[in-house]
């Protein structure tokens, strides 16, 4: 369980393939803090470090991830977003992340606008889910409010903060996201589905 507040980042160093799965190795600030079996999201995708060797750590993703996140077209150099899983007496700053991917978006537009930043995103109608205005979103792991909601299509308000403490940064258009719905929404969808 997560809260989509970002810690750090961390630099992909190098990718190995093994049959369908992907070992990352990752440079990062909080490696001396992980420990092995630990989860650990990348970008919102929940993964376990199954190594540590100094400064960088390793985990492993596997085709399901690969097919249906961002994680399959990391490169090296790249800069993934990172979150440890949440401590239950630590307050939820964010909102209930499982690090489950829904599906992937891409960027279609940025506008920069007295202090924040405006990112639309846009998604293929494959699994029927939905954003409301207000509501929660995550967005490469990080936790977002909705501003415009439209069918397949949302939009979010950035503050300068979690622009240079995030891969937003790096963001233009074009770029592909993972994207995490909200699981209370999701369950509400379902429930009322066929009535």
């Amino acid at each position: 369980m997560f809260t989509g507040i970002i810690e750090s980042m961390g630099e992909i160093i190098s990718l190995t393939s093994e049959g369908s799965n992907v070992h990352i190795e990752v440079k990062s600030t909080i490696t001396g803090e992980l420990k092995i079996d630990q989860s650990l999201a990348h970008n919102g995708v929940c993964l376990t470090v199954v190594g540590i060797n100094d400064n960088n750590y390793i985990v492993t993703a596997i085709k399901e991830t690969l097919d249906k996140s961002n994680i399959g077209g990391l490169k090296i150099g790249n800069f993934v977003n990172l979150e440890r899983s949440m401590k239950l007496e630590e307050r939820l700053d964010g909102h209930i992340v499982q690090g489950h991917v829904d599906q992937t978006a891409i960027c279609i537009n940025i506008v920069k606008e007295k202090g924040s930043t405006y990112y639309t995103f846009q998604y293929e109608d494959l699994y029927d889910n939905i954003t409301i205005e207000k509501g929660s979103v995550t967005v490469n792991g990080v936790s977002l409010t909705v501003v415009g909601s439209k069918e397949n299509e949302f939009s979010v308000a950035i503050i300068p903060y979690t622009v240079e403490n995030t891969n937003f940064k790096e963001f233009k258009k074009g770029t592909k996201v993972n994207l995490e719905f909200d699981v209370v929404g999701k369950y509400i969808k379902r429930l009322t589905q066929g009535y």
